[in-house]
Protein backbone atom coordinates (compact mmCIF):
# COMPACT_ATOMS: atom_id res chain seq x y z
CA UNK A 1 0.00 0.00 0.00
CA UNK A 2 1.37 3.39 -0.96
CA UNK A 3 2.37 5.83 1.78
CA UNK A 4 0.50 9.03 0.99
CA UNK A 5 2.54 11.02 3.48
CA UNK A 6 5.42 10.74 1.01
CA UNK A 7 5.81 13.86 -1.14
CA UNK A 8 4.61 13.60 -4.76
CA UNK A 9 4.40 16.41 -7.29
CA UNK A 10 0.97 15.17 -8.44
CA UNK A 11 -0.56 16.01 -5.06
CA UNK A 12 -1.25 19.39 -6.66
CA UNK A 13 -3.90 17.79 -8.89
CA UNK A 14 -6.50 17.40 -6.15
CA UNK A 15 -6.42 21.12 -5.44
CA UNK A 16 -6.45 22.02 -9.13
CA UNK A 17 -9.54 19.89 -9.71
CA UNK A 18 -11.47 21.33 -6.76
CA UNK A 19 -10.35 24.95 -6.34
CA UNK A 20 -9.80 25.73 -10.04
CA UNK A 21 -12.15 23.15 -11.55
CA UNK A 22 -14.07 25.66 -13.70
CA UNK A 23 -11.36 28.31 -14.01
CA UNK A 24 -8.86 28.50 -16.85
CA UNK A 25 -5.47 27.16 -15.72
CA UNK A 26 -3.63 26.76 -19.04
CA UNK A 27 -3.54 29.00 -22.10
CA UNK A 28 -1.64 27.60 -25.07
CA UNK A 29 -2.30 29.71 -28.16
CA UNK A 30 -6.03 29.45 -28.80
CA UNK A 31 -6.44 26.42 -26.54
CA UNK A 32 -7.64 27.07 -23.02
CA UNK A 33 -8.28 24.42 -20.39
CA UNK A 34 -9.93 24.57 -16.99
CA UNK A 35 -8.51 22.91 -13.93
CA UNK A 36 -10.88 19.98 -14.34
CA UNK A 37 -10.05 19.57 -18.03
CA UNK A 38 -6.31 19.70 -17.36
CA UNK A 39 -6.49 17.14 -14.53
CA UNK A 40 -8.66 14.84 -16.66
CA UNK A 41 -6.04 15.05 -19.40
CA UNK A 42 -3.27 14.06 -16.96
CA UNK A 43 -5.31 11.13 -15.61
CA UNK A 44 -6.28 9.87 -19.05
CA UNK A 45 -2.68 10.01 -20.26
CA UNK A 46 -1.48 8.26 -17.10
CA UNK A 47 -3.99 5.47 -17.71
CA UNK A 48 -2.79 5.16 -21.30
CA UNK A 49 0.82 4.89 -20.13
CA UNK A 50 -0.10 2.11 -17.73
CA UNK A 51 -1.91 0.26 -20.51
CA UNK A 52 1.09 0.79 -22.80
CA UNK A 53 3.33 -0.92 -20.25
CA UNK A 54 5.25 1.92 -18.57
CA UNK A 55 6.58 0.72 -15.23
CA UNK A 56 7.91 2.27 -12.03
CA UNK A 57 11.35 3.74 -12.61
CA UNK A 58 11.07 3.84 -16.41
CA UNK A 59 12.59 6.95 -18.00
CA UNK A 60 10.62 9.01 -20.53
CA UNK A 61 12.53 11.56 -22.64
CA UNK A 62 10.60 14.62 -23.81
CA UNK A 63 11.93 16.83 -26.61
CA UNK A 64 9.51 19.72 -27.13
CA UNK A 65 8.91 23.44 -26.85
CA UNK A 66 6.86 24.79 -23.96
CA UNK A 67 3.19 23.81 -24.07
CA UNK A 68 0.31 22.68 -21.87
CA UNK A 69 0.94 19.19 -23.26
CA UNK A 70 4.48 19.28 -21.87
CA UNK A 71 3.05 19.94 -18.38
CA UNK A 72 0.50 17.17 -18.89
CA UNK A 73 3.19 14.67 -19.85
CA UNK A 74 5.39 15.68 -16.90
CA UNK A 75 2.62 15.00 -14.39
CA UNK A 76 1.23 11.88 -16.10
CA UNK A 77 4.64 10.18 -16.16
CA UNK A 78 5.23 11.15 -12.53
CA UNK A 79 1.79 9.86 -11.52
CA UNK A 80 2.57 6.32 -12.67
CA UNK A 81 6.04 6.29 -11.11
CA UNK A 82 8.08 7.18 -14.18
CA UNK A 83 10.97 9.62 -14.47
CA UNK A 84 10.94 12.50 -16.98
CA UNK A 85 14.21 13.38 -18.75
CA UNK A 86 13.63 16.56 -20.81
CA UNK A 87 15.93 16.95 -23.83
CA UNK A 88 17.03 20.40 -24.91
CA UNK A 89 15.42 21.18 -28.27
CA UNK A 90 18.48 23.30 -29.14
CA UNK A 91 20.69 20.22 -29.10
CA UNK A 92 21.99 18.50 -32.20
CA UNK A 93 20.81 14.94 -32.79
CA UNK A 94 24.25 13.76 -31.65
CA UNK A 95 23.86 15.54 -28.31
CA UNK A 96 20.33 14.18 -27.89
CA UNK A 97 21.53 10.62 -28.52
CA UNK A 98 24.37 11.13 -26.05
CA UNK A 99 21.88 12.16 -23.36
CA UNK A 100 19.54 9.25 -24.14
CA UNK A 101 22.37 6.74 -24.04
CA UNK A 102 23.09 8.04 -20.54
CA UNK A 103 19.56 7.80 -19.10
CA UNK A 104 18.23 4.91 -21.27
CA UNK A 105 14.62 6.02 -21.88
CA UNK A 106 11.96 3.49 -22.84
CA UNK A 107 9.83 6.17 -24.48
CA UNK A 108 10.65 9.27 -26.56
CA UNK A 109 8.05 12.03 -26.83
CA UNK A 110 8.54 14.85 -29.34
CA UNK A 111 6.56 17.73 -30.77
CA UNK A 112 6.77 18.84 -34.41
CA UNK A 113 9.85 20.96 -33.68
CA UNK A 114 11.82 17.83 -32.80
CA UNK A 115 9.99 15.54 -35.23
CA UNK A 116 13.23 14.73 -37.04
CA UNK A 117 14.62 13.23 -33.84
CA UNK A 118 11.63 10.92 -33.62
CA UNK A 119 12.29 9.87 -37.23
CA UNK A 120 16.09 9.61 -37.02
CA UNK A 121 16.40 7.96 -33.61
CA UNK A 122 15.92 4.24 -34.13
CA UNK A 123 15.56 1.59 -31.50
CA UNK A 124 18.94 0.24 -32.63
CA UNK A 125 20.56 3.59 -31.72
CA UNK A 126 19.04 3.61 -28.24
CA UNK A 127 18.59 -0.02 -27.22
CA UNK A 128 16.34 0.86 -24.26
CA UNK A 129 13.81 2.63 -26.52
CA UNK A 130 10.51 0.77 -26.93
CA UNK A 131 8.07 3.47 -28.05
CA UNK A 132 8.05 6.82 -29.86
CA UNK A 133 5.17 9.25 -29.39
CA UNK A 134 4.19 12.51 -31.09
CA UNK A 135 2.88 14.95 -28.51
CA UNK A 136 0.07 16.09 -30.82
CA UNK A 137 -1.42 14.74 -34.02
CA UNK A 138 0.20 16.00 -37.17
CA UNK A 139 -0.65 15.90 -40.85
CA UNK A 140 2.66 14.27 -41.80
CA UNK A 141 2.74 10.71 -43.10
CA UNK A 142 5.07 9.81 -40.24
CA UNK A 143 2.24 10.41 -37.76
CA UNK A 144 0.63 7.18 -38.92
CA UNK A 145 3.75 5.20 -38.01
CA UNK A 146 3.99 6.21 -34.34
CA UNK A 147 1.72 6.76 -31.36
CA UNK A 148 0.21 10.11 -30.40
CA UNK A 149 -1.00 11.43 -27.06
CA UNK A 150 -4.62 11.10 -28.17
CA UNK A 151 -4.10 7.45 -29.11
CA UNK A 152 -2.78 6.72 -25.63
CA UNK A 153 -5.78 8.40 -24.02
CA UNK A 154 -8.36 6.46 -26.03
CA UNK A 155 -10.22 3.67 -24.22
CA UNK A 156 -7.99 4.10 -21.17
CA UNK A 157 -9.38 3.15 -17.77
CA UNK A 158 -8.80 6.38 -15.85
CA UNK A 159 -7.10 5.72 -12.48
CA UNK A 160 -8.24 7.24 -9.21
CA UNK A 161 -6.79 10.67 -8.49
CA UNK A 162 -5.39 9.34 -5.21
CA UNK A 163 -3.41 6.57 -6.92
CA UNK A 164 0.24 7.60 -6.89
CA UNK A 165 3.38 5.63 -7.72
CA UNK A 166 6.99 6.46 -6.97
CA UNK A 167 10.18 5.62 -8.84
CA UNK A 168 13.11 4.21 -6.83
CA UNK A 169 14.57 6.81 -4.45
CA UNK A 170 11.50 8.98 -5.24
CA UNK A 171 13.25 10.30 -8.37
CA UNK A 172 10.96 12.22 -10.73
CA UNK A 173 13.06 14.32 -13.14
CA UNK A 174 16.50 14.02 -14.72
CA UNK A 175 17.53 17.54 -15.64
CA UNK A 176 20.57 17.89 -17.88
CA UNK A 177 23.31 20.38 -17.17
CA UNK A 178 26.43 20.79 -19.26
CA UNK A 179 28.64 22.47 -16.70
CA UNK A 180 31.62 24.10 -18.41
CA UNK A 181 32.60 21.02 -20.42
CA UNK A 182 29.59 20.95 -22.73
CA UNK A 183 28.96 17.25 -22.06
CA UNK A 184 25.44 16.62 -20.65
CA UNK A 185 25.19 15.35 -17.08
CA UNK A 186 21.90 14.03 -15.73
CA UNK A 187 20.97 15.64 -12.41
CA UNK A 188 18.40 13.42 -10.67
CA UNK A 189 15.78 15.41 -8.75
CA UNK A 190 13.29 14.01 -6.23
CA UNK A 191 9.64 14.84 -5.54
CA UNK A 192 10.68 16.32 -2.18
CA UNK A 193 13.24 18.62 -3.78
CA UNK A 194 10.66 20.05 -6.20
CA UNK A 195 8.11 20.60 -3.45
CA UNK A 196 10.68 22.20 -1.12
CA UNK A 197 11.80 24.53 -3.92
CA UNK A 198 8.21 25.38 -4.88
CA UNK A 199 7.24 26.26 -1.31
CA UNK A 200 10.29 28.53 -1.06
CA UNK A 201 9.30 30.39 -4.24
CA UNK A 202 5.67 30.64 -3.11
CA UNK A 203 6.68 32.00 0.30
CA UNK A 204 9.35 34.47 -0.84
CA UNK A 205 8.04 35.71 -4.19
CA UNK A 206 4.42 35.56 -3.04
CA UNK A 207 2.80 33.51 -5.81
CA UNK A 208 -0.93 32.80 -5.41
CA UNK A 209 -3.91 31.22 -7.17
CA UNK A 210 -4.91 34.55 -8.73
CA UNK A 211 -1.60 34.88 -10.56
CA UNK A 212 -1.30 34.55 -14.33
CA UNK A 213 2.18 33.21 -15.03
CA UNK A 214 3.95 33.60 -18.37
CA UNK A 215 6.32 30.73 -19.20
CA UNK A 216 9.35 32.58 -20.55
CA UNK A 217 11.92 29.96 -19.53
CA UNK A 218 12.19 26.57 -21.27
CA UNK A 219 10.65 23.63 -19.41
CA UNK A 220 13.80 21.66 -20.24
CA UNK A 221 15.72 23.74 -17.66
CA UNK A 222 15.43 23.58 -13.88
CA UNK A 223 14.39 27.24 -13.59
CA UNK A 224 11.41 26.75 -15.87
CA UNK A 225 10.46 23.40 -14.32
CA UNK A 226 10.68 24.53 -10.69
CA UNK A 227 8.69 27.71 -11.32
CA UNK A 228 6.05 25.74 -13.24
CA UNK A 229 5.76 23.38 -10.27
CA UNK A 230 5.25 26.28 -7.87
CA UNK A 231 2.46 27.62 -10.09
CA UNK A 232 0.80 24.19 -10.29
CA UNK A 233 0.87 23.95 -6.50
CA UNK A 234 -0.88 27.30 -5.94
CA UNK A 235 -3.31 26.80 -8.82
CA UNK A 236 -2.21 29.79 -10.89
CA UNK A 237 -3.01 30.18 -14.59
CA UNK A 238 -0.23 29.16 -16.98
CA UNK A 239 0.24 31.07 -20.24
CA UNK A 240 2.74 29.19 -22.37
CA UNK A 241 5.03 30.64 -25.02
CA UNK A 242 6.64 27.91 -27.15
CA UNK A 243 9.94 29.74 -26.63
CA UNK A 244 10.95 33.22 -25.57
CA UNK A 245 10.64 36.09 -28.00
CA UNK A 246 10.59 39.58 -26.49
CA UNK A 247 8.07 41.10 -28.92
CA UNK A 248 5.65 38.19 -28.52
CA UNK A 249 6.12 38.14 -24.75
CA UNK A 250 5.23 41.84 -24.40
CA UNK A 251 2.15 41.35 -26.57
CA UNK A 252 1.01 38.28 -24.62
CA UNK A 253 1.52 40.13 -21.33
CA UNK A 254 -1.05 42.71 -22.39
CA UNK A 255 -3.49 40.27 -23.95
CA UNK A 256 -3.55 37.84 -21.02
CA UNK A 257 -3.02 40.25 -18.13
CA UNK A 258 0.15 38.52 -17.01
CA UNK A 259 1.02 39.13 -13.36
CA UNK A 260 4.36 37.31 -13.07
CA UNK A 261 7.21 35.73 -15.00
CA UNK A 262 10.86 34.75 -14.59
CA UNK A 263 13.77 36.11 -16.53
CA UNK A 264 17.54 36.20 -16.97
CA UNK A 265 19.53 39.38 -17.73
CA UNK A 266 19.61 38.70 -21.49
CA UNK A 267 15.81 38.29 -21.58
CA UNK A 268 15.28 41.47 -19.59
CA UNK A 269 17.63 43.37 -21.91
CA UNK A 270 15.60 42.16 -24.91
CA UNK A 271 12.30 43.14 -23.27
CA UNK A 272 13.64 46.63 -22.56
CA UNK A 273 15.02 47.07 -26.07
CA UNK A 274 11.86 45.87 -27.85
CA UNK A 275 9.56 47.85 -25.55
CA UNK A 276 11.58 50.98 -26.26
CA UNK A 277 11.44 50.52 -30.05
CA UNK A 278 7.92 49.16 -30.55
CA UNK A 279 5.94 50.44 -27.55
CA UNK A 280 7.76 53.75 -27.06
CA UNK A 281 8.66 52.68 -23.53
CA UNK A 282 5.04 52.15 -22.48
CA UNK A 283 4.42 50.91 -18.93
CA UNK A 284 2.94 47.52 -18.07
CA UNK A 285 0.97 47.98 -14.87
CA UNK A 286 -0.31 44.41 -14.61
CA UNK A 287 2.96 42.62 -13.86
CA UNK A 288 3.43 42.33 -10.09
CA UNK A 289 6.28 39.84 -9.61
CA UNK A 290 9.47 39.24 -11.60
CA UNK A 291 12.07 36.70 -10.52
CA UNK A 292 15.49 37.05 -12.13
CA UNK A 293 18.05 34.25 -12.25
CA UNK A 294 21.08 33.22 -14.27
CA UNK A 295 23.16 36.23 -13.19
CA UNK A 296 22.58 39.59 -11.55
CA UNK A 297 20.80 42.50 -13.20
CA UNK A 298 23.06 45.49 -13.71
CA UNK A 299 21.97 48.81 -12.19
CA UNK A 300 21.11 50.10 -15.65
CA UNK A 301 18.97 47.06 -16.51
CA UNK A 302 17.19 47.26 -13.17
CA UNK A 303 16.37 50.95 -13.58
CA UNK A 304 15.01 50.35 -17.08
CA UNK A 305 13.01 47.31 -15.89
CA UNK A 306 11.38 49.41 -13.17
CA UNK A 307 10.29 51.95 -15.80
CA UNK A 308 8.56 49.26 -17.87
CA UNK A 309 7.11 47.30 -14.93
CA UNK A 310 6.57 50.00 -12.26
CA UNK A 311 4.17 47.89 -10.17
CA UNK A 312 6.38 44.79 -10.09
CA UNK A 313 8.36 43.52 -7.15
CA UNK A 314 11.65 42.44 -8.73
CA UNK A 315 13.67 39.73 -7.03
CA UNK A 316 16.88 37.94 -7.88
CA UNK A 317 17.76 34.33 -7.14
CA UNK A 318 21.03 32.41 -7.06
CA UNK A 319 21.06 28.65 -7.48
CA UNK A 320 21.98 25.65 -9.58
CA UNK A 321 20.43 22.59 -11.20
CA UNK A 322 21.96 20.26 -8.60
CA UNK A 323 20.04 22.14 -5.89
CA UNK A 324 16.73 22.14 -7.80
CA UNK A 325 17.12 25.81 -8.71
CA UNK A 326 17.22 28.67 -6.19
CA UNK A 327 19.32 28.69 -3.02
CA UNK A 328 19.13 32.37 -2.09
CA UNK A 329 16.77 35.24 -2.86
CA UNK A 330 17.09 39.02 -2.72
CA UNK A 331 14.61 41.80 -3.38
CA UNK A 332 16.02 44.26 -5.92
CA UNK A 333 13.02 46.55 -6.12
CA UNK A 334 9.76 46.74 -4.21
CA UNK A 335 7.25 49.39 -5.39
CA UNK A 336 5.90 49.62 -1.83
CA UNK A 337 9.35 50.59 -0.53
CA UNK A 338 11.25 53.82 -1.10
CA UNK A 339 14.63 52.33 -2.03
CA UNK A 340 15.27 51.06 -5.55
CA UNK A 341 17.72 48.35 -4.63
CA UNK A 342 18.30 46.30 -1.54
CA UNK A 343 21.24 47.78 0.35
CA UNK A 344 23.23 46.53 3.29
CA UNK A 345 25.22 48.58 5.82
CA UNK A 346 28.91 48.61 5.02
CA UNK A 347 31.28 46.66 7.20
CA UNK A 348 34.78 47.79 8.05
CA UNK A 349 36.27 45.80 5.14
CA UNK A 350 35.09 46.23 1.53
CA UNK A 351 32.82 43.54 0.09
CA UNK A 352 33.92 41.17 -2.64
CA UNK A 353 31.72 39.94 -5.46
CA UNK A 354 27.96 40.25 -5.85
CA UNK A 355 25.39 40.04 -3.08
CA UNK A 356 22.85 37.28 -3.88
CA UNK A 357 20.73 37.56 -0.75
CA UNK A 358 19.83 35.18 2.05
CA UNK A 359 19.14 31.44 2.03
CA UNK A 360 15.58 30.31 1.31
CA UNK A 361 13.65 28.55 4.07
CA UNK A 362 14.67 24.93 4.68
CA UNK A 363 17.98 25.45 2.87
CA UNK A 364 21.29 25.29 4.71
CA UNK A 365 24.33 27.07 3.31
CA UNK A 366 27.87 27.06 4.59
CA UNK A 367 31.11 28.66 3.43
CA UNK A 368 34.05 26.29 3.90
CA UNK A 369 36.89 28.76 4.33
CA UNK A 370 40.01 28.61 2.21
CA UNK A 371 43.25 28.04 4.08
CA UNK A 372 44.51 31.53 3.27
CA UNK A 373 41.27 33.42 3.97
CA UNK A 374 39.29 34.33 7.06
CA UNK A 375 35.98 34.77 5.27
CA UNK A 376 36.09 33.47 1.66
CA UNK A 377 35.66 29.83 0.67
CA UNK A 378 33.61 27.12 -1.06
CA UNK A 379 29.82 27.49 -0.91
CA UNK A 380 28.23 24.26 0.35
CA UNK A 381 24.57 23.38 0.80
CA UNK A 382 22.52 20.56 2.24
CA UNK A 383 18.87 19.75 2.75
CA UNK A 384 15.84 18.22 1.01
CA UNK A 385 16.38 20.41 -2.05
CA UNK A 386 19.62 18.75 -3.15
CA UNK A 387 19.87 16.26 -6.00
CA UNK A 388 19.81 12.51 -5.48
CA UNK A 389 22.95 12.38 -7.60
CA UNK A 390 24.14 12.33 -11.20
CA UNK A 391 22.32 9.65 -13.18
CA UNK A 392 24.55 6.67 -13.80
CA UNK A 393 27.10 7.67 -11.15
CA UNK A 394 27.57 6.99 -7.48
CA UNK A 395 27.28 10.09 -5.32
CA UNK A 396 30.94 10.99 -5.48
CA UNK A 397 32.74 14.14 -6.53
CA UNK A 398 31.81 15.32 -10.01
CA UNK A 399 32.56 18.33 -12.15
CA UNK A 400 30.72 21.35 -10.79
CA UNK A 401 29.23 19.83 -7.64
CA UNK A 402 29.77 16.94 -5.30
CA UNK A 403 28.12 15.12 -2.43
CA UNK A 404 29.79 13.08 0.27
CA UNK A 405 26.99 10.55 0.74
CA UNK A 406 23.36 9.89 -0.10
CA UNK A 407 22.25 11.30 3.24
CA UNK A 408 20.99 14.86 3.62
CA UNK A 409 23.66 15.13 6.32
CA UNK A 410 26.18 15.49 3.47
CA UNK A 411 27.10 18.86 2.07
CA UNK A 412 26.85 19.49 -1.65
CA UNK A 413 29.72 21.50 -3.10
CA UNK A 414 28.17 24.09 -5.41
CA UNK A 415 31.50 24.72 -7.14
CA UNK A 416 31.15 28.41 -6.29
CA UNK A 417 33.29 30.64 -4.07
CA UNK A 418 31.72 33.18 -1.76
CA UNK A 419 31.42 34.74 1.67
CA UNK A 420 28.75 35.66 4.22
CA UNK A 421 28.56 39.19 5.52
CA UNK A 422 27.64 40.15 9.07
CA UNK A 423 23.94 40.33 8.14
CA UNK A 424 23.72 36.75 6.86
CA UNK A 425 23.72 37.65 3.17
CA UNK A 426 25.78 35.61 0.74
CA UNK A 427 28.25 37.30 -1.58
CA UNK A 428 29.09 35.34 -4.72
CA UNK A 429 32.66 35.77 -5.93
CA UNK A 430 33.11 33.20 -8.68
CA UNK A 431 33.59 29.59 -9.73
CA UNK A 432 36.31 27.64 -7.94
CA UNK A 433 37.40 25.93 -11.17
CA UNK A 434 37.48 29.13 -13.20
CA UNK A 435 39.75 31.12 -10.93
CA UNK A 436 42.84 32.82 -12.33
CA UNK A 437 46.15 32.69 -10.47
CA UNK A 438 48.02 35.91 -11.20
CA UNK A 439 51.14 36.97 -9.30
CA UNK A 440 50.26 34.50 -6.55
CA UNK A 441 46.77 36.00 -6.04
CA UNK A 442 43.37 34.45 -6.83
CA UNK A 443 41.08 36.28 -9.25
CA UNK A 444 37.53 35.06 -9.90
CA UNK A 445 36.36 36.06 -13.41
CA UNK A 446 32.73 36.60 -12.39
CA UNK A 447 33.70 39.29 -9.89
CA UNK A 448 35.57 41.29 -12.53
CA UNK A 449 32.80 40.74 -15.11
CA UNK A 450 30.20 42.10 -12.68
CA UNK A 451 32.21 45.32 -12.37
CA UNK A 452 32.77 45.69 -16.12
CA UNK A 453 29.09 45.31 -17.10
CA UNK A 454 28.24 48.18 -14.73
CA UNK A 455 29.85 50.50 -17.30
CA UNK A 456 27.11 51.94 -19.55
CA UNK A 457 29.14 51.16 -22.67
CA UNK A 458 29.42 47.41 -22.00
CA UNK A 459 26.76 44.85 -22.97
CA UNK A 460 28.59 41.79 -21.65
CA UNK A 461 32.07 40.71 -20.64
CA UNK A 462 34.04 37.48 -20.25
CA UNK A 463 37.24 37.45 -18.22
CA UNK A 464 39.86 34.74 -18.71
CA UNK A 465 43.42 33.94 -17.68
CA UNK A 466 46.16 33.77 -20.30
CA UNK A 467 49.54 32.19 -19.55
CA UNK A 468 52.12 34.86 -18.73
CA UNK A 469 55.81 34.32 -18.05
CA UNK A 470 56.01 36.87 -15.22
CA UNK A 471 52.58 36.65 -13.54
CA UNK A 472 51.78 33.01 -14.19
CA UNK A 473 48.44 34.08 -15.67
CA UNK A 474 47.45 37.47 -16.99
CA UNK A 475 43.89 38.74 -16.51
CA UNK A 476 42.33 39.49 -19.91
CA UNK A 477 38.82 40.89 -20.45
CA UNK A 478 36.76 40.39 -23.61
CA UNK A 479 34.04 43.02 -23.89
CA UNK A 480 31.03 43.57 -26.13
CA UNK A 481 30.08 47.21 -26.64
CA UNK A 482 26.64 48.77 -26.51
CA UNK A 483 25.20 50.16 -29.74
CA UNK A 484 26.58 53.61 -30.66
CA UNK A 485 29.70 53.07 -28.54
CA UNK A 486 33.10 52.96 -30.23
CA UNK A 487 36.46 51.50 -29.28
CA UNK A 488 39.65 53.53 -29.34
CA UNK A 489 43.18 52.47 -28.45
CA UNK A 490 43.82 56.01 -27.23
CA UNK A 491 41.91 57.49 -24.34
CA UNK A 492 40.15 60.79 -25.08
CA UNK A 493 37.99 61.94 -22.19
CA UNK A 494 36.47 64.74 -24.24
CA UNK A 495 34.70 62.26 -26.52
CA UNK A 496 31.46 60.66 -25.41
CA UNK A 497 30.39 57.11 -26.17
CA UNK A 498 33.99 55.99 -26.61
CA UNK A 499 35.86 53.28 -24.72
CA UNK A 500 39.52 52.42 -24.39
CA UNK A 501 41.58 50.06 -22.24
CA UNK A 502 42.54 52.91 -19.94
CA UNK A 503 38.91 54.05 -19.61
CA UNK A 504 37.85 50.59 -18.45
CA UNK A 505 40.80 50.26 -16.09
CA UNK A 506 39.82 53.57 -14.52
CA UNK A 507 36.22 52.35 -14.23
CA UNK A 508 37.47 49.28 -12.35
CA UNK A 509 39.46 51.50 -9.98
CA UNK A 510 36.45 53.71 -9.25
CA UNK A 511 34.48 50.54 -8.42
CA UNK A 512 37.18 49.68 -5.84
CA UNK A 513 38.37 46.59 -7.69
CA UNK A 514 41.70 45.49 -6.23
CA UNK A 515 44.66 46.30 -8.47
CA UNK A 516 45.71 42.73 -9.31
CA UNK A 517 42.12 41.95 -10.40
CA UNK A 518 41.98 44.74 -12.98
CA UNK A 519 42.48 43.28 -16.50
CA UNK A 520 45.88 43.92 -17.98
CA UNK A 521 44.54 43.69 -21.52
CA UNK A 522 41.15 44.17 -23.18
CA UNK A 523 39.83 42.53 -26.34
CA UNK A 524 36.84 43.96 -28.16
CA UNK A 525 34.43 41.09 -28.91
CA UNK A 526 32.31 41.63 -32.01
CA UNK A 527 29.92 38.66 -31.82
CA UNK A 528 27.93 36.70 -29.25
CA UNK A 529 30.04 34.83 -26.74
CA UNK A 530 30.05 31.04 -27.32
CA UNK A 531 27.63 29.29 -24.98
CA UNK A 532 26.82 25.73 -23.99
CA UNK A 533 23.28 24.50 -24.68
CA UNK A 534 22.36 25.42 -21.09
CA UNK A 535 23.53 29.00 -21.58
CA UNK A 536 26.92 28.92 -19.86
CA UNK A 537 29.91 30.69 -21.39
CA UNK A 538 32.45 28.41 -23.06
CA UNK A 539 35.52 30.02 -21.56
CA UNK A 540 37.75 27.45 -23.24
CA UNK A 541 36.57 28.64 -26.67
CA UNK A 542 36.93 32.30 -25.68
CA UNK A 543 40.47 31.60 -24.47
CA UNK A 544 41.40 29.85 -27.74
CA UNK A 545 40.16 32.80 -29.81
CA UNK A 546 42.00 35.28 -27.61
CA UNK A 547 45.26 33.33 -27.90
CA UNK A 548 44.81 33.20 -31.67
CA UNK A 549 44.17 36.97 -31.68
CA UNK A 550 47.32 37.62 -29.66
CA UNK A 551 49.40 35.39 -31.93
CA UNK A 552 48.12 37.26 -34.99
CA UNK A 553 49.08 40.60 -33.44
CA UNK A 554 52.53 39.29 -32.50
CA UNK A 555 53.22 37.91 -35.98
CA UNK A 556 52.20 41.19 -37.62
CA UNK A 557 54.66 43.23 -35.57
Amino acid sequence: MASYSRPHICQCLTRLASVKGNAVVTVNGNRKRTGREFVDGVLSLAAGLIRLGLRNGDVVSIAALNSDMFLEWLLAVALVGGIVAPLNYRWSLKEAKMAMLLVEPVLLVTDETCLSWCIDVHNGDIHSLKWRVLMESTSTDFAREVLTTEMLKQHALVPSLATYAWAPDDAVVICFTSGTTGRPKGVTISHLAFITQSLAKIGIVGYGEDDVYLHTSPLVHIGGLSSAMAMLMVGACHVLLPKFDAATALQVMEQNRITCFITVPAMMADLIRVNRTTNNGAENLGVRKILNGGGSLSSELLQEAVKIFPCAKILSAYGMTEACSSLTFMTLHDPTEESLKATYPLANEPKQGTCVGKPAPHIELMVKLDENSSRVGKILTRGPHTMLGYWGHELVEENGASSESRSNEAWLDTGDIGAFDEFGSLWLIGRSKGRIKTGGENVYPEEVEAVLVEHPGIVSAVVIGVIDGRLGEMVVACVRLQENWKWSDVENRKRGFELSSETLKQHCRTQNLTGFKIPKRFVRWEKQFPLTTTGKVRRDEVRREVLSHFQTLTSSL
